[in-house]
């Protein structure tokens, strides 16, 4: 039995234009949000002399640069395949993602940096007043509204690049938790706790923009999903009907995509067809039963090629077939032999003969007769390990 493979493109052949007027939609309700905050807390903070809450109006503001990143790579991310792209475009989402990542430890490194540098030179702390604490509350209820309605289509779409700009909402609306206690505790006459609350800032701010970094990383090298999925992939193929056994499983993530590459081992007596169409059904399996997995490569063995001794040594066909009849020269039933088929099987070749069934019937010894010079004939044949004889 031959080896088969089926494969089907991902993404399809058409885009998602739901997907990305959605994306649009909650990006940009986002962005008017993060330009009225930004320049409000920055123009507060310095009117009431809140350090913190200027460093929360520049978080804002980058949300707003983020932003623009995310509506870029939505809109290339959605495209459908094509020649220069055949798995599609779903890592410019990842790239994106990196990139959002990076700019969030930037920020904050300038914020952390800046506060610090007030904290040992006390003349320089400032004393905010209760002007930013309203707009400090007005920025918690506004974000975290912000990130549970970018969060309610990142999960609809499984989308990594929309889950990580509702984190970025969502630390705007913590940082803006901490500025309120820093204000709070400088009006009280701590005066250098509205620093301090700014450095907090900056490490939660570079704490997100590590752990989004690192994912879309991990998803640029292929890195694999993780056990608990993997392990269901593996107990789906295994309740396909035809599937012996499977090895060679492999996984990765593109965008909010998983693809997954397997060898299955079936019956090496089965057709081509049938094994053609055992790997259809771990396809449509897999498709149907998880979410996420939109592309599937299936590999048919007839044995466990892990294992078993390479044939890619042995002859094709032809070879064989031209030495075969060679040996069989003098026996005149070989001139009747309707099929041939060959099983590269453990490193050897066995042969199935198909002959008529009126060279036997009613005639025992005809039958053994045929078998035994058809396998005398076919071990003088290097390749051949062993011949069977069937009559129609």
């Amino acid at each position: 039995m031959t080896d088969a493979h089926t494969h089907i493109p991902v993404n399809g052949s058409n885009e998602d234009p739901q997907r990305y007027r959605d994306t649009l939609r909650v990006t940009l309700v986002g962005s008017v949000l993060d330009l009225l905050l930004g320049v409000g807390k920055i123009l507060v903070g310095f009117f009431s002399q809140s350090q913190a809450l200027i460093a929360d109006g520049v978080h804002s503001l980058s949300d707003l640069a983020t932003d623009v990143l995310v509506l870029y790579a939505a809109k290339h991310a959605s495209r459908a395949a094509d020649e220069d792209h055949p798995y599609g475009h779903g890592r410019i989402e990842t790239i994106a993602t990196v990139a959002l990542g990076g700019a969030l430890i930037l920020v904050a490194a300038a914020l952390a940096f800046d506060a610090v540098r007030r904290l040992f030179e006390p003349d320089l702390l400032w004393h905010p007043g209760q002007l930013a604490l309203l707009v400090a509350a007005i920025s918690i209820v506004s974000k975290e509204a912000i990130y549970h309605y970018t969060m309610v289509y990142a999960r609809k779409y499984r989308s990594n690049l929309l889950k990580a700009n509702a984190w970025h909402s969502r630390s705007d609306a913590i940082s803006s938790i901490i500025v309120l206690v820093g204000v709070l505790g400088s009006m009280a006459g701590l005066v250098y706790l509205d620093a301090i609350a700014a450095v907090g800032v900056a490490l939660m701010i570079a704490k997100i923009g590590w752990d989004l970094a690192w994912h879309g990383a991990q998803e640029l090298v292929d890195r694999g999903l993780d056990p608990e999925r993997v392990e269901r992939i593996r107990q789906l193929i295994l309740s396909v009907d035809g599937v012996e056994q499977l090895h060679l499983l492999r996984t990765r993530s593109m965008g909010s995509d998983a693809l997954v590459d397997v060898h299955i081992q079936v019956d090496p007596r089965l057709s081509v067809s049938e094994g053609h169409q055992i790997s259809e059904t771990v396809r449509r399996k897999l498709i149907a039963e998880m979410e996420e997995v939109a592309d599937v490569m299936v590999h048919i063995d007839p044995e466990d090629d892990e294992k078993g001794a390479s044939c890619g040594h042995l002859p094709l066909r032809e070879a064989i077939l031209d030495e075969l009849a060679a040996q069989w020269a003098d026996i005149p039933a070989a001139e009747k032999i309707r099929d041939v088929t060959l099983h590269y099987l453990d490193g050897k070749i066995y042969v199935d003969l198909v002959l008529p069934l009126d060279l036997v019937q009613n005639q025992p010894s005809a039958r053994e007769e045929l078998e035994r010079r058809f396998s005398e004939a076919a071990q003088k044949a290097g390749s051949v390990a062993g011949i069977q004889l069937y009559y129609q």
